[in-house]
């Protein structure tokens, strides 16, 4: 349950895009062409999926501070907290050259369409985003960071798709004149994120069931004390 609430959360109400903004140089650029989405998008996908699992090993074993208790109990109180932004860094650049090696390998065609932008991956603000999304809110496992990686990936990669397939369209509409290109992309993104927004609601109707009815056995417990404080009091003054 708690695998399938972290999917479903990290793709539709913590959105990379709609819910925080990250990724969106890369969002934009890249959003003209369904075909250039979709390929930078499952480059993302694979990226995230690879690099907060690992950033997650890194973080427990080797970060946190007590993480090198395993190397024996001098190095017990070591903490190196302050090398995160740059080990998750240097991870995410080596990924993304693998990612770049095999597109360019198996899909010249993408890698031209894609061009600057494929390397820019590693300065994406939502791969970084996602590993430290991982240490903020204290992920438990390892098996917790893999799904997360791929859940914001594909949450990232379904932002792109909709407005790259909304950016094809509107081409044929009659836009007006000061609004065309960035200006209704940044539109049709702000009113897609209220959108987006609704979802907050998947996960929260079980809570106030549950509110509900903790209400519901507070006020019973309290009737049954005021009736046991009635009947003692009874007896009392017989």
């Amino acid at each position: 349950m708690e695998h399938i609430e972290l999917f479903f959360k990290s793709i539709f109400i913590d959105n990379m895009v709609f819910a925080t903004f990250l990724g969106m140089c890369s969002y934009l650029a890249v959003s003209k062409k369904v075909s250039t989405a979709v390929g930078l998008g499952a480059a993302v996908i694979f990226v995230l999926a690879i690099t907060v699992p690992l950033n997650w090993l890194l973080d427990q074993y080797i970060l946190q501070e007590g993480a090198l208790a395993w190397l024996g109990e001098e190095y017990a109180s070591y903490d190196l907290s302050f090398l995160s932004f740059i080990m998750f860094i240097a991870t995410i650049a080596t990924m993304v050259q693998l990612v770049e090696i095999v597109v360019e390998k198996f899909s010249p065609s993408l890698y031209n369409s894609l061009g600057i932008f494929l390397p820019l991956i590693a300065v994406n603000c939502a791969i970084l985003g996602g590993s430290l999304f991982m240490q903020s809110r204290e992920i438990a496992t390892f098996g917790l960071a893999f799904n997360y990686g791929v859940s914001s990936g594909i949450g990232w990669f379904l932002a792109i798709l909709a407005i790259a397939a909304i950016r094809e369209k509107i081409r044929y509409s009659n836009v007006p004149g000061p609004l065309r290109g960035l200006g209704i992309t940044f539109i049709i993104t702000g009113l897609m994120a209220i959108g987006f927004m609704s979802f907050g609601g998947m996960l929260t109707g079980g809570d106030e069931e549950v509110k509900e009815e903790t209400t519901a056995q507070v006020e019973t417990v309290e009737e049954d004390t005021k009736e046991e404080l009635a009947n003692n009091t009874l007896k009392e003054e017989e």
